[in-house]
């Protein structure tokens, strides 16, 4: 026998376990078997009012926040096109090359952003929301701070504890306009802030930012070192005399910031899954890192169309002619809201607006529960969207003016009940 066979366990199952089966285990609570980053992640307060919504007949919906015109005629175009020419494999894992380009020119033409490198500076990404995901996981480890100014896109906060990093709220009010104000970052910087993430055009407030507001901020990233991850994907779509400012075109911005940017609001492509990131080469080539083992590239047929987007003159006049429709919905809503009594700013950006509920008596919650149920009209309660959304509700304007008009006259005789 060999000397051995006294020290070595038997690897006899049966005769370990007598009936050749693994031993049983106590079965673990459900919540320990899942990641805590994902148990720390709160549900959608969105969500909730659409499933309410979607079990009842003639809703008036002001809550989903997508365009509701039809892509234009060249982007359509251009996607037929790709398809009827095969186009249908891989592009490049950062974006078809033509592409790139054109994103960094409009930038640079646009906005006078400095002309970034396309080989090494762009990403195309499957819309924003991908982008800003690639941005977190590229730039945090356990324990670094992101300063989050809220309320703000129910995937900010999501981005950021998946990425294993530490939400700082910074709530914003009326008062200021919903805009951000820099004693308020200032005073949450720590040792362990890593990151400011801002994004104007604001959703859900429609809040913009003038350029004196973003030059202090430019100066608080610089003095404190701070990478800023600007989300602009509402940059077309500003009313009155604002004039959309890039963040990292302000002066020494371009080197500390990851510009996030896409094609779903401005040309009504939400479905086409086009968004991009541009920066510095390092930030957006470990982004990159992420996307190729994440993704491998974003759809062909969206990434040519979105180059039609661009270069194509004739989708200019039809991006304009969207951006004049929602500036007059924004007045009709504004001005219906506050005559209703439900105290409304004026937002200058995006396609929402955000009145106060406070004259009802009834929080964000109460409000939207019961003028779903009781006149059939939907709109998200805004601390669904962080701190600073409490006593206000979202109404996306991004719906016909029929309907429009419409929920302007159930919430008047909501309001008119509950006065």
């Amino acid at each position: 026998m060999n000397s051995l066979s006294t020290t070595v366990p038997s690897l006899d199952v049966q005769s370990r376990h007598g009936n050749g089966h693994q031993p049983s285990r106590p079965m673990r609570p459900l919540s320990s078997r899942l990641s805590q980053r994902v148990v720390a992640v709160p549900p959608s307060g969105i969500r909730k009012y659409f499933d309410i919504a979607a079990t009842m007949d003639d809703v008036i919906s002001l809550g989903i926040g997508e365009p509701d015109f039809v892509s234009p005629p060249p982007i359509l175009q251009a996607g037929i096109l790709s398809l009827q020419r095969g186009h249908t494999a891989y592009t490049s894992n950062s974006g078809i090359f033509e592409l790139r380009q054109a994103v960094a020119r409009n930038l640079h033409q646009r906005y006078g952003a400095r002309p970034y490198d396309p080989e090494k500076e762009v990403l195309i990404t499957v819309g924003v929301s991908e982008a800003m995901y690639l941005a977190m996981q590229a730039i945090l480890d356990p324990g670094d701070e992101v300063i989050v100014p809220q309320p703000c896109f129910v995937s900010y906060t999501a981005s950021v504890i998946l990425a294993g990093g530490t939400v700082v709220d910074v709530p914003t009010y009326a008062r200021d306009n919903f805009a951000v104000t820099p004693e308020a970052i200032r005073a949450a910087i720590t040792p362990h802030t890593k990151a400011l993430l801002i994004g104007f055009p604001n959703n859900p407030t429609g809040a913009i930012m003038d350029r004196e507001g973003m030059l202090e901020l430019a100066r608080i990233a610089e003095e404190h070192d701070l990478i800023v991850i600007s989300d602009e994907i509402y940059d077309r779509l500003v009313y009155g005399d604002h004039r959309h400012i890039m963040f990292a075109a302000l002066p020494g911005m371009a080197e500390r910031t990851i510009h996030l940017g896409g094609m779903s609001k401005d040309y009504a492509m939400t479905g086409w899954r086009v968004g991009y990131a541009v920066g510095p080469a390092d930030l957006v080539g470990a982004m990159r890192k992420i996307h190729q083992y994440l993704i491998m590239s974003a759809p062909t047929v969206g990434q040519e169309a979105a180059l039609a987007a661009f270069n194509d003159p004739a989708t200019e006049e039809y991006v304009l002619q969207m951006v004049e429709s929602y500036d007059r919905r924004r007045r009709l809503i504004v001005n219906g809201l506050n005559e209703i009594g439900l105290d409304c700013f004026e937002p200058k950006g995006a396609f929402y607006a955000f009145p106060s509920v406070a004259r009802t008596g009834l929080n964000e919650h109460e409000f939207c529960e019961r003028l779903l149920v009781e006149e059939h009209v939907a709109v998200i309660p805004g601390s669904a969207f962080g701190r600073g959304g409490e006593g206000h509700v979202r109404c996306a304007y991004a719906a016909s003016v029929e309907h429009i008009e419409k929920a302007l006259e159930g919430m008047y005789r909501f309001v008119q009940r509950h006065k």
